[in-house]
């Protein structure tokens, strides 16, 4: 067992960490590409190659606890052909791209089920399950607003020039802050309600398409 998970959870989490950290860096890439902002392009980082994306130090907290980050993709909003639309934009494509792919994950996933196409505990079984779950809380854990996470970057766009300059004097800050909301738990407070109340709502829409 490390930090209460067993060497199998672990194992099936490096795949799943290479898809979803992979998917979410590049749909930040992809949408600041749509607003006018070519950096994350030119610097190699619009592309499905997870090597590009990976933090070592968030991907090892995926590992071990379930949610984390990822290298952030160079962006310059001032590229933007449209500033704060952008900004929210680019900074929500990450998050909601988790939350689709956890989505048609979790549709697939009860349809191999019913279909008895899935073992149930098999390794298959496992994987699908961190793959859903890592999606969630991957996406929920990066719209908390805390520098660098991509909240931040959401709530700025709503913010007037006087309050975002206030904002970013935390942002020396953050890291610590951040650090310390994982370690004493209240993150896990926040995000595990909001992650089931997702899951809820999955669940709902999937018996509609499936007639569950």
């Amino acid at each position: 067992m490390i930090f209460g998970q067993d060497l199998t959870t672990i194992l099936l989490r490096i795949p799943v960490l290479l898809i979803v950290i992979t998917v979410h860096e590049f749909a930040h890439a992809r949408m600041a590409y749509h607003y006018g902002d070519a950096t994350a392009e030119k610097q190699g980082r619009m592309n499905l190659n997870p090597i590009n994306h990976l933090d070592p130090i968030g991907s090892l907290m995926i590992l071990l606890v379930g949610f984390g980050w990822a290298k952030p993709v160079p962006i310059n909003p001032i590229n933007f052909n449209q500033y704060r639309s952008g900004l929210r934009w680019v900074s929500f494509a990450g998050p909601m791209s988790n939350l689709i792919l956890g989505f048609f994950a979790m549709l697939l996933f009860v349809f191999m089920l019913n279909a008895g196409l899935v073992a149930f505990g098999g390794y298959f079984y496992n994987f699908m399950q961190q793959l859903i779950m890592i999606n969630v809380y991957l996406a929920i854990f990066n719209l908390f607003p805390i520098p660098p996470l991509d909240g931040s970057k959401i709530l700025m766009s709503f913010l007037s020039d006087a309050n975002v300059e206030l904002y970013n004097q935390i942002e020396r800050y953050a890291p610590l802050i951040l650090l310390a909301l994982i370690f004493t738990g209240v993150f896990r407070m926040i995000l595990f309600p909001v992650a089931n109340a997702v899951f809820v709502f999955y669940n709902l829409i999937i018996g509609l398409i499936l007639g569950l």
